[in-house]
């Protein structure tokens, strides 16, 4: 069999042609930055109440009480649904009386809002909330958008591995960036909340599917230890400098419409890059078409400035792949350890998913300005991603990982015991608790990995990816329950968060251990391991004639 790393290794790990295509592959993540968090201003909710219409005929001391009041976070609000039955102060207005000290408000009926609404434009010039009155009765559609744009990326997930195995890392890898860029631009136009919806759900297919690849190309092109800061610093790093650039666009543009073609704009950027990015090597091997492969390489080594020897590859040897056993998904349950592990696997991806995605999409809820709000949401990640990337270093993996989702998930837990006048403090514990489960998150990756034998490892990161992007789409609505409550999405998110950091405790620890390469290598967890041993020293106490002792 061929190896490549052994038959590339001339080149050296971190030459003009490495970092050549480690920044541009990082560059092409950032607009997955702001295309993933776009939906937070694009179907931002501003202030509403009922529209008046001007023909109501009615005294501007009616028309300043034609709202009734609602308490909403311990404080009476002007509603944002209902208003008392115009007919019915139209009357009173004409007969002089006044609102408070002639008619008691608090009889009066009321209707919901017939004529529309009226909404702030404090925050937001237009959103798709105000173009089409996505509120009150409609207002489920909100987080419904941002789901459905989820649903897209898990449609993604599933078929751009395959579309790259079959037709090349680069082809798809632009391919994607061209539906992402393309189909942004078409949203644009959207005449109905329908299409909008169905558009963004197309742009999360190609959004995850541009990830994804790059993520793939950048792991094959490159050496063993650049792979390893590519993976976990370089793209997620470059994908939080486009999430940065998001609250920076949507302050200046605060139109939804033109707001969507400024975050288009970058995407046309890339063009350029497809002369510059090369096919993996790799893939072109695994078709058989050497040739390309060489022609590749030896332009790298040319970049780098180092002889390429005069035969790459020995085609003539059997390069044939060995058939491996087969696996299916039920070998993930095959014993009562790997099924355990499996399982508290998808609870871990499935809920720390919901915690990051539910306090990304929550920014506009925070006290403060919004844009800062998502600003900081940004920054946070790219200290989150160092010290992960430190701790998979230097420490074992499921301290690390336990200790980070329980600072998360604790500080989360306890936002709503903050008083209402400590605003400074409240978004303190919020970023505190988003560096957490960031950090948790980005290593979950490598964990997941250390854990499954080579047989069933890619299906269980398929599997647990798949927990991950179900945890995206539900957690819009984890969001969606602050409109009723401003501090139930914190306090369920928190306390899934620390009820999962304690779980993780449970599973086994892979740090320093080799990775399993069968089932019967697998590490145990924990509670069976220690059942096995008591069993073991309860067997030896009642049979003491198996016992060796040295003399």
């Amino acid at each position: 069999m061929l190896d490549y790393d052994a038959a590339t290794a001339f080149l050296g790990e971190w030459g003009r042609f490495q970092r050549l295509v480690f920044f541009l592959l990082s560059a092409s993540i950032i607009p997955n930055g702001f295309n993933g968090m776009s939906a937070v201003f694009l179907a931002g909710t501003p202030e509403h109440r009922c529209a008046v219409p001007g023909g109501a005929n009615l005294t501007g001391e009616w028309l300043n009480a034609s709202i009734p009041l609602e308490l909403r976070d311990g404080r009476a609000e002007p509603s944002r649904c209902r208003r008392y039955r115009l007919a019915a102060l139209a009357n009173f207005s004409a007969l002089g009386l006044r609102p408070g000290s002639d008619v008691e408000l608090d009889s009066l009926e009321q209707e919901p809002c017939l004529d529309g609404w009226e909404y702030s434009r404090d925050i937001y010039r237009s959103t798709i909330v105000t173009e089409w009155n996505l509120v009150c009765e409609d207002d489920w559609k909100v987080p419904l958008t941002t789901s459905l744009f989820f649903v897209g990326v898990l449609i993604g997930s599933f078929i751009s591995g395959q579309l790259s195995d079959r037709f090349g890392r680069k082809n798809i890898l632009f391919s994607t960036m061209a539906v992402q860029t393309g189909f942004s631009f078409l949203q644009i136009f959207s005449t109905s909340w329908e299409m909008f919806t169905v558009l963004f759900l197309i742009v999360g297919m190609g959004q995850i599917s541009n990830y994804v690849v790059a993520f793939i190309l950048g792991t094959e092109i490159l050496g063993k230890s650049v792979r390893i800061i590519f993976s976990t610093l370089g793209v997620c790093i470059f994908f939080a400098i486009g999430y940065m650039l998001l609250p920076l666009f949507a302050y200046f543009i605060r139109d939804w419409r033109m707001l969507l073609l400024a975050l288009t704009v970058p995407g046309l950027f890339c063009i350029p890059l497809w002369w510059i990015i090369p096919e993996s090597p790799r893939w072109l091997i695994s078709q058989g078409r050497y040739k390309e492969a060489e022609v590749i390489i030896r332009k790298a080594a040319k970049i780098n400035g180092v002889p390429a020897p005069a035969i790459l590859f020995e085609t003539t040897e059997d390069l044939k792949p060995q058939q491996q056993q087969k696996a299916i998904l039920l070998d993930l349950f095959r014993t009562r350890n790997i099924a355990t592990i499996t399982i508290m696997s998808l609870l871990l991806w499935f809920f720390t998913s919901v915690g990051y995605f539910g306090l990304s999409l929550s920014t506009p809820n925070w006290h403060g300005d919004a844009y800062v709000n998502c600003f900081l949401s940004a920054v946070i990640e790219v200290p989150a991603y160092v010290i992960a990337w430190l701790l998979l270093r230097s420490l074992p993996r499921r301290y690390s990982l336990s200790g980070t989702l329980f600072l998360g998930g604790a500080v989360v837990l306890f936002i709503h015991l903050v008083p209402a006048d400590l605003n400074v403090l409240s978004i303190g514990l919020v970023m505190l608790g988003k560096f957490g489960i960031t950090a948790a998150f980005s290593m979950l990756y490598v964990y997941n990995v250390e854990l499954y034998p080579t047989l069933v490892r890619n299906m269980a990161v398929g599997a647990t990816s798949t927990a991950s992007r179900l945890g995206s789409i539900v957690a819009p609505y984890f969001v969606y329950l602050g409109a009723y409550e401003r501090f139930l999405p914190y306090i369920l998110m928190g306390s899934l968060t620390v009820l999962i950091g304690i779980l993780t405790l449970f599973l086994p620890e892979s740090y320093g251990s080799p990775l399993p390469e069968s089932f019967e290598q697998m590490l145990k967890v924990k509670c069976f391991r220690t059942r096995q041993q008591t069993t073991a020293i309860r067997n030896s106490k009642e049979s003491p004639k198996i016992l060796v002792t040295p003399l």
